[in-house]
């Protein structure tokens, strides 16, 4: 029988919807289609060919050869995804490229690219019978532009290997060899229909070219017979990771459930930190004129005034997403965002989030020695991932005084008993300021690993650790915790023999829900800042005197060919052109603080210059050089 061999051909994904979701629409196409998946997945001898009939158009089964029948009607169902797939015909000449920020181009040029990116999220909703998510963004880009990610079960990034995927199915053409290509993917992952559901959380930002993106994904998912579409409205892009998360960890994932957890979170640290200590006035958040405005609104409102924010640039009034605003901006061009003034908001305590609320970096404006107005200071990613680190180092050292434990000075891996080393480490890219670098290790004594350029790098050798913090200078970045060490400190906190350690484990335990798990998130990271710097009974001037940033320059050189340079060690030496390298460290030996290093740009014929020294001018000076250098040995043109 059938349903005893291998279920179906790769071409049966069409016809695999479970019954029950089907009569929840009246339309008559829809029980027809019921129907027939009642017949081949239920029982194939179950109804008859004339019952069939009755309500469909489809030809009806032949009595004779069974699965010579099903086979037929999976050519009828194929048909229907293409049919589905010619509605969104790929735009002549355009090629597109699956990265860390998924596709991301002109809105008007995403609807093929978005219909088919929604079945290929079905496709990996059935594969790994979870939750998925797709979020339409394109975060700090123009308002013009829009883009479209995939949500893994973990809240995660779309895994690499699916990417390829990702890549294929956007590039293959007219319908046709569209339909082909997902048939391969089907054969290739083993993915097996009728045996089980799947369901797509679908999230878009404020982009007007939004809700057409929208309908084009729901379509591509629910050409995938046996997978739904969620929409969840508008959300920032962290939301939508944390719900796919929670959901497949058993939660409800609402909206609602990410605010209450965000606010019990931060309301028990309070708690359980120090008394007398209150804010330094209210926090000033530019929400980059986009999706974060209404979700800090809805943040405050649920805190209950326990943090005091001003919310500006809402977008309310027609003002241009991410234009002369945002933290890509702030951190970028280190200017002030508009509707903010240097006299007026001197030495206030600011924040910028980007287009859709993943990222964020604190500045202020105050005196300078050479300047007569006051200019900004800017608190990146790096200067709040230190922040943190410094935190939770503290924790730990409080849970390990009372244990008993040693702390290796050269190396923070504190032995507690009962569960064993843990395993913290902080993960930074080579674009990190070296000052930073050196504040973690030499400071706080910590493990600093570096990773290629790339959130996904970066989440994934954080994740290795009991504790791993990852941010990049840009204020993309998070806390992750094992499940085993946060479940250790649930059942063991209480036991711990002296209050201090009780309060420590206690308040890792309360970061780790404060703390987005899935990937960096500008509201979680704001409460947590603002928490640490109570904590401290620091001002936002305190924080910023942690460690003094090395200047650096940075720019980019035109060559024939950027793949003739290759690289190693996290993207910070050249493998490709060794007398290139050897010449470059020969250039860095002459410069006090002096670093540098170059990267083949990912998508344009030229290569990055990163260069840092002890002042200004040493490193303008720096990165001129070893651009020569590079123009030189490297293809310039």
């Amino acid at each position: 029988m059938l349903m005893n061999s291998k279920f179906l051909s790769s071409a049966a994904f069409l016809t695999a919807k479970p019954f029950a979701s089907n009569f929840r629409h009246a339309g008559s196409s829809q029980i027809t289609l019921a129907a027939v998946r009642l017949s081949v997945f239920a029982s194939c001898s179950s109804w008859s060919s004339s019952s069939l009939s009755r309500n469909s158009s489809l030809p009806p089964l032949k009595s004779v050869d069974t699965s010579l029948a099903v086979l037929e009607m999976d050519r009828d169902r194929l048909s229907l995804l293409r049919d589905a797939a010619a509605e969104f015909p790929p735009p002549p000449g355009k090629k597109f490229s699956y990265g860390t920020a998924g596709f991301r181009t002109d809105g008007s040029l995403l609807h093929s690219t978005v219909f088919r990116t929604g079945v290929l999220a079905a496709l990996r909703s059935l594969k790994t019978e979870k939750v998925i998510g797709l979020v339409i963004t394109a975060s700090h880009n123009q308002e013009a532009d829009n883009g479209i990610k995939v949500a893994d079960p973990d809240g995660g990034m779309l895994t690499m290997d699916w990417e390829v995927y990702a890549d294929i199915i956007a590039n293959a053409g007219d319908a046709n060899l569209f339909v082909k290509a997902v048939e391969e993917i089907v054969k290739k992952e083993d993915i097996q229909f009728g045996s089980a559901s799947g369901k797509v959380l679908l999230a878009r930002d404020t982009r007007r070219s939004g809700p057409s993106l929208v309908e084009a994904a729901r379509k591509g998912i629910e050409a995938v017979s046996g997978v739904s579409a969620e929409g969840k409205g508008v959300l920032t892009t962290p939301q939508l990771h944390w719900m796919v998360r929670a959901t497949n960890k058993g939660s409800v994932g609402s909206e609602s459930e990410y605010f209450d957890t965000l606010s019990s979170a931060f309301r028990s640290l309070l708690d359980l930190g120090p008394s007398g200590v209150s804010e330094r006035g209210p926090l000033i958040v530019d929400c980059s004129n986009g999706v974060g405005a209404e979700k800090v609104t809805c943040l405050q409102r649920s805190l209950e005034g326990l943090n005091d924010m001003e919310i500006r640039n809402t977008g309310r009034n027609g003002e241009i997403l991410n234009y002369l605003v945002g933290a890509d901006f702030v951190q970028k061009e280190k200017v002030l965002p508009q509707n903010f003034d240097a006299v007026r908001d001197e030495g206030k305590r600011c924040v910028s989030i980007d287009g859709d609320a993943d990222r964020l970096v604190y500045f202020y404006t105050g005196q300078s020695v050479t300047e007569l107005t006051p200019v900004l200071h800017l608190l990146d990613g790096d200067k709040i991932m230190a922040l943190f680190a410094a935190f939770i180092a503290d924790q730990l050292r409080s849970i390990v005084n009372v244990t008993g434990s040693a702390v290796k000075q050269e190396s923070f891996a504190p032995v507690i008993p009962g569960y064993g080393a843990v395993k913290f480490g902080v993960v930074q890219t080579a674009y990190a300021n070296g000052a930073s670098t050196r504040y973690l290790q030499q400071n706080l004594g910590l493990e600093v690993v570096l990773t290629p350029t790339g959130v996904k790098h970066l989440h994934e050798k954080a994740a290795a650790y009991d504790i791993g913090i990852y941010f990049e200078a840009n204020g993309h970045g998070t806390v992750l915790f094992r499940d085993s060490f946060v479940h250790w400190l649930k059942k063991n906190g209480d036991t711990l023999p002296a209050v201090e350690g009780k309060l420590a484990a206690k308040r890792l335990e309360a970061v780790s829900e404060l703390v987005n798990q899935a990937v960096g998130d500008a509201l979680s990271g704001i409460l947590m800042v603002e928490l640490i710097l109570r904590y401290q009974g620091w001002s936002i001037q305190q924080w910023d005197t942690i460690y003094t940033d090395l200047p650096s320059r940075q720019l980019k050189v035109k060559v024939l060919d950027r793949s003739v340079i290759t690289t190693t060690a996290a993207e910070t030496r050249v493998k490709s052109i060794p007398q290139l390298q050897e010449a470059i460290d020969n250039e860095v030996e002459k410069y006090e603080a002096g670093r540098a290093f170059v990267r083949p740009s990912g998508t344009e014929d030229v290569v990055r210059v990163y260069a840092e020294a002890a002042t200004q001018e040493l490193a303008d000076n720096l990165a001129r050089e070893v651009g020569l250098l590079v123009h030189q040995l490297a293809g310039g043109v």
